[in-house]
């Protein structure tokens, strides 16, 4: 860690750190992995205010959170011009925040730091260009992501210990996918939620490997049914991926939900199946186990827990982290075949309310 000025006492903190800002703009899962974070600062600051700076597309990973007081949520739509932006960012600032944590960087989060001129502000270690807007830059410990984002806050006095992201879903949210789900299948049916898509081929295992993987599960299962999550734009994808499937009668598309309604249905899933992208920090969130398929990403995005589990297909080239890929053989050449006997043993080891789990 470095840092250009001694850090303050314990009783200084607590009686000086009045209003925090944390800034995460996104992606929707950074956005979660952020709220174990916001548990330690509330923890840690019990009487201050936390306020959480991100993108208005990600604001749902917060709402009903405890522990945020307000959350500012940029809509680059509203903000025609740079002068509107100043202004909100301005306007921010003038909360008069004793202490901002910056988990991104980006120069709409640095605007912010830079106008706040809290007496306190934290980062990752920044390029040398930007030094001078954080008062301590802290390098974590490799490990699961939000762990690692956490490891920013030590200067503080705060260390990590195994807590998970948190989404706080109301009853009207658990009541709109409770009705989804009546609409779809019958009663009280196990079921698996599946998040087959990805904006990046990389990341994304081919549909095919999909619809063979669930008609393998369904045929060692007859009482098991699968809801396809998907977002905006995706609804084709998820409408041909059931198409493909011989056991499509107990596949099923539900329309477009919001973010929070797609949580509350995860969490009435007995297993969340899927790529590497935010619902598998839904799951993680909510209470229900996962299984998740990685292609050119790697590990640290798993909470650690035996009920969380990952697999992929041993290659040199892996984790490459890349969006584009001529071959994309990481995925393309992991087979249904080859994933079928682990996801049986996870969901019938872990599966939520489901027969023969552990936790039955």
């Amino acid at each position: 860690m470095s840092r250009r000025r001694p850090d303050p006492s314990a009783a200084r903190l607590d009686a000086t750190v009045r209003k925090i800002l944390v800034c995460q703009l996104r992606q929707l899962g950074d956005v979660l992995l952020a709220t174990p974070s916001v548990e330690l600062l509330a923890k840690r600051f019990p009487g201050a205010e936390i306020h959480f700076f991100t993108e208005k597309k990600c604001a749902p990973m917060l709402q009903g959170n405890p522990h945020i007081t307000k959350i500012w949520e940029l809509d680059k739509k509203a903000l025609p011009t740079l002068l509107h932006e100043f202004r909100f960012y301005r306007s921010i600032a003038a909360e008069g925040f004793d202490l901002v944590v910056d988990f991104q960087q980006l120069p709409r989060c640095r605007w912010v730091v830079m106008l706040s001129n809290a007496p306190l502000r934290l980062s990752y270690p920044p390029r040398w260009f930007q030094r001078l807007l954080y008062t301590h830059y802290t390098q974590p410990k490799p490990g699961y992501a939000a762990h690692y984002k956490a490891g920013v806050l030590a200067p503080l006095g705060i260390t990590p210990a195994g807590e998970r992201p948190a989404l706080y879903l109301s009853d009207a949210e658990r009541a709109d996918a409770a009705a989804v789900l009546a609409g779809l299948m019958p009663k009280g049916a196990p079921f698996i939620s599946v998040d087959a898509t990805h904006r990046h081929p990389t990341r994304r295992w081919p549909a095919g490997h999909y619809a063979a993987l669930m008609d393998k599960l369904a045929e060692a299962d007859p009482a098991l049914h699968f809801v396809l999550t998907c977002g905006p734009g995706e609804e084709d994808y998820t409408h041909d991926l059931r198409l493909l499937c011989r056991c499509k009668d107990r596949v099923h598309t539900p329309p477009l939900m919001p973010l929070r309604t797609v949580a509350a249905l995860i969490e009435r899933a007995a297993l969340h199946l899927g790529n590497c992208s935010a619902p598998r920090h839904m799951a993680v969130a909510v209470g229900t186990p996962s299984f998740i398929i990685l292609g050119s990403t790697g590990t640290g995005w798993a909470f650690p827990a035996p009920e969380h589990t990952q697999a992929f297909l041993n290659i040199h080239c892996r984790p490459c982290k890349k969006n584009n890929c001529d071959t994309i053989r990481c995925l393309t050449e992991f087979s249904a075949d080859e994933v079928f006997p682990a996801v049986l043993r996870h969901l019938q080891t872990y599966g939520k309310a489901y027969p023969h789990s552990a936790t039955t």
